[in-house]
């Protein structure tokens, strides 16, 4: 998918016309993306929210850590998830309800993240579904 506009908008023709429905969802169907995290993602995942621990943006102080250089705010990775589901799977029309996180790996500035996501559970009747979602580095 391209970037977004310097305003904020989605480029036409970034293949978000519309989502899938559940009736076009399985359980056991997988969907998996891969998204290499940026320093600019970071500072700017650090400028949206305020966080501007050193953890993350400085390498001198990250040095000092156990990590030894800057991490990507875990955060961020929830947020790349959040963009999966909003934008290829389902996609459009999503509306993220819930979500329990628990962060095994810290994410360096230029590792790959595999989101994947796993149909649970399918209710037509109350046009829901239950995906587990996964990342690795």
């Amino acid at each position: 998918m391209p970037p977004p506009l310097s305003n904020g908008a989605v480029p036409e023709g970034a293949g978000l016309e519309k989502g899938l429905t559940v009736e076009e969802i399985s359980v056991g169907q997988v969907h998996e993306s891969r998204v290499i995290v940026t320093h600019e993602m970071i500072q700017d995942f650090a400028s949206a929210t305020g966080d501007f621990n050193p953890l993350h943006l400085d390498h001198d102080y990250a040095k000092t850590t156990i990590f030894r250089k800057p991490i990507a705010h875990g955060m961020l990775t929830a947020g790349i998830v959040s963009g999966v589901l909003g934008t290829q799977f389902p996609g459009v029309g999503t509306i993220y309800l819930s979500q329990t996180l628990k962060f095994l790996k810290p994410v360096f500035e230029g590792d790959e993240v595999l989101v994947r996501l796993t149909v649970l559970e399918v209710s037509s009747e109350k046009n829901r579904l239950w995906i587990e979602t996964a990342c690795f580095n």
